[in-house]
C-alpha cells in the first residue's frame, strides 16, 4: 500500500511540474477547471442518488459557476467567504456525527470547489512557484502526520470522523511544515517571524479540510471519493486539504506582503 502511494505521488508530482512550468497559462487554467469538474463529479456521489443525469447536472452546475467566477471580479469576496465557511466547518467537527441535510450536501460541494478554483488560479497568476509552495505546505502536513502518526500516534484527533488521525500526527505534520517554511523563507529572503506562523496556520486549516470532506464521505457511506489515484483515492481525497488551505494562503500572502 505504501509503495503504491509513493509511486502515485511521484508520478503526480512530475505531472504537476509539467502542468505548472511547461504548459501555457491558458492550458493551466483549463487543467485546473477539469480538476474542479472531476471533483464535482465525485462530490455528486454524496447527494444520496446514483442517478447519472443528476450527477451530470451537478457537474454542469459547478462548471457554470466556474465559468462565471472566471470572468467576474469577485475573487477577494469568494476567498473571504471560503475562509469563513472553513471556520464554521472547524466548529462543526466538534459536533459530528450529525445529520447532513441534502441542501448542505448540494451547497457544500460548491463552497469547497469554487473557492478552490479561484485560489489556485490566483496563486498561479501571482507565481507558479508560490502555488507550488502552497501545495508543498499541505503535502508536508499530510506526510508528517502520516509517518509520525504511524510511529507515535496514540491520542485520536477526531475518532468519529477519521479514526486513523492522531494528535501526535498533527504535531508531526506541523513540525515538518515549520521546517519547510524556514527553508523556503531563507531561500526567498522572507521574514520568518511572519512566514512560519502563517504557514502553520495554513497547515492547520488543511487538516480541517480533510476532516470536513471526510464527514461528507461518512454521511454518504463511502470510504474514498474515487479511484483515480491508486493508493490515494479520488480527486477530492487529494484536494480536500488544499481546498481549505489555498483560500487562506492566497489571501494571506498578499495581506502579509509575502509575494
Amino acid at each position: 500500500m505504501l509503495r503504491t502511494r509513493i509511486i502515485t505521488a511521484v508520478i503526480s508530482l512530475l505531472v504537476l511540474g509539467a502542468v505548472l512550468f511547461v504548459l501555457p497559462p491558458d492550458a493551466v487554467q483549463f487543467v485546473i477547471g477539469i480538476l474542479i469538474l472531476a471533483g464535482a463529479w465525485e462530490w455528486s456521489g454524496f447527494l444520496g442518488s446514483k442517478s447519472t443525469p443528476l450527477r451530470l447536472f451537478y457537474v454542469a452546475l459547478v462548471g457554470a459557476l466556474v465559468a462565471l467566477v472566471a470572468i467576474s471580479d469577485l475573487t477577494v469576496l469568494i476567498l473571504q467567504i471560503a475562509c469563513a465557511c472553513w471556520f464554521v466547518a472547524f466548529i462543526w467537527t466538534f459536533f459530528f456525527p450529525t445529520p447532513i441535510p441534502m441542501v448542505v450536501r448540494w451547497t457544500g460541494g460548491v463552497l469547497v470547489l469554487i473557492p478552490l478554483f479561484v485560489a489556485l488560479l490566483v496563486l498561479y497568476r501571482l507565481d507558479a512557484q508560490l502555488l507550488l509552495f502552497a501545495l508543498l505546505i499541505v503535502w508536508a502536513a499530510d506526510i508528517g502526520a502520516y509517518f509520525t502518526g504511524k510511529q507515535f500516534g496514540r491520542v485520536k484527533l477526531a475518532p468519529a470522523i477519521s479514526p486513523g488521525k492522531t494528535w501526535e500526527g498533527v504535531f508531526g505534520g506541523l513540525l515538518l511544515v515549520g521546517i519547510l517554511s524556514v527553508i523556503w523563507g531563507r531561500i526567498d529572503e522572507l521574514p520568518l517571524g511572519v512566514l512560519v506562523p502563517f504557514c502553520l496556520a495554513v497547515a492547520a486549516l488543511s487538516i480541517v479540510g480533510d476532516l470536513t470532506v471526510s464527514m461528507f464521505k461518512r454521511a454518504a457511506g463511502v470510504k474514498d471519493s474515487g479511484k483515480l489515484f491508486p493508493g490515494h483515492g479520488g480527486v477530492l481525497d487529494r484536494v480536500d486539504s488544499v481546498a481549505a488551505a489555498a483560500p487562506l494562503f492566497a489571501l494571506g500572502v498578499v495581506w502579509l506582503g509575502l509575494v
